[in-house]
């Protein structure tokens, strides 16, 4: 037989909690094994209890959505988060994915379709609500620039300047001439950037500002 799917379901509005748990401990495939009613307790279930799948909101009290999302994919690479929330705004979506979340579905979206994405993420797969998809596909292909605030919302409009030019290949020194700064405030920036997305260093933050589209790389990385 194949295993049933352990789901662990967080939200901080206890009826609709109650209710989703009770829609999808009826399913033959799922085992709801746990409730959360904000992102701390998540974090903690999600360690006790090893879930396939956490069905997550993301505006709850002491810890986010978001920010649980982020520990447990860190902690579980294996658990698959899927995002059910009131909110479909860009800054919540791509926040969301850039976290790990496997899924994003709007509150209000059919039973069938809750349903069909708690399965297809808990087999591994990547599912995305109408809506969500249309804005994740319009991202997509839209120039961007460093300036566009979707790309890695915790940096300033000038730390995603100084990312995008680090991508590009440029050291320190001519950044600080490229954006009349001086040497001393781009290191700040700099250090700023490597904290804020927890990169080790430059190399890896060259990693994660090309994926997301930015810098034209040279082939002249300069050390920090």
């Amino acid at each position: 037989m194949t295993p049933l799917l352990r789901v662990l379901v967080v939200d901080d509005h206890p009826v609709f909690r109650k209710g989703l748990s009770a829609l999808l401990a009826s399913l033959p495939e799922a085992d709801v094994v746990g409730e959360a009613a904000d992102g701390e307790q998540a974090l903690v279930l999600a360690a006790k209890l090893a879930p396939d799948v956490i069905v997550m909101d993301l505006h709850m009290p002491n810890v986010n959505g978001v920010e649980a999302t982020r520990r447990i994919v860190s902690a579980s690479p294996e658990a698959g988060v899927l995002v059910l929330t009131m909110f479909e705004d860009d800054d919540s979506v791509f926040a969301a994915m850039r976290a790990g979340a496997r899924g994003y579905l709007v509150k209000g979206s059919d039973t069938d379709e809750v349903v069909a994405a708690v399965t297809a993420v808990g087999r591994g797969d990547a599912i995305f609500g109408p809506t969500v998809a249309r804005r994740i596909l319009s991202f997509l292909t839209r120039p961007l620039s460093a300036f566009d605030q979707q790309l890695f919302p915790e940096l300033s409009t000038r730390e995603r300047e100084v990312l995008d030019l680090i991508a590009s290949g440029l050291g320190n020194a001519d950044i600080a001439k490229r954006l009349f700064l001086s040497p001393k405030t781009v290191r700040n920036h700099v250090s700023s950037v490597f904290t804020k997305l927890q990169v080790a260093d430059r190399a890896h933050a060259i990693v994660r500002a090309r994926a997301a589209g930015l810098g034209r790389p040279t082939g002249h990385e300069k050390s920090p």
